[in-house]
């Protein structure tokens, strides 16, 4: 029940963390990459101090055999570079220049009735399936 409650409130923080910054905001989230346009540099605050409690909260993780729920901490270790990390990369940009939207913010945007995060995470979801089938026959092959 502990680990119920614990993810509420994760998630209940993390999504009011995205309204209040103005990351659920579609037109924000534009001005941010719009850099040779009217560039609005807010959101780069926004994930400089995501970076520094992020690089907080890892040091304290690899420190630590058990979360504070009592599970086993899985940390992955793996840092290599590949064709695959590269291209995904590249279409998470591409869908977050085009949206608007990462998947956080569309899933708290769809919350509120967006018309537009429908679209977004209904076409992120087909993604994902997409994905799942592919490496299925992949690791088949």
């Amino acid at each position: 029940m502990r680990y119920h409650t614990a993810s509420l409130l994760a998630g209940l923080i993390f999504g009011l963390g995205l309204i209040v910054s103005g990351m659920a905001n579609p037109e924000k989230v534009l001005g941010f990459l719009d850099i040779a346009g009217l560039w609005d540099p807010s959101l780069a605050f926004v994930m400089g101090g995501a970076v520094v409690v992020g690089l907080g909260a890892f040091a304290l993780a690899r420190r630590r055999t058990l979360s504070f729920l009592g599970f086993s901490m899985k940390i992955s270790t793996n840092n290599h570079i590949d064709k695959r990390l590269v291209v995904g990369g590249l279409a998470f940009g591409v869908g977050w220049g085009v949206a608007g939207f990462c998947p956080g913010p569309g899933l708290v945007a769809l919350g509120a009735g967006e018309f537009k995060a429908l679209v977004f995470v209904t076409s992120m979801v087909a993604g994902m399936a997409a994905f799942e089938v592919i490496e299925r026959r992949r690791t088949k092959a």
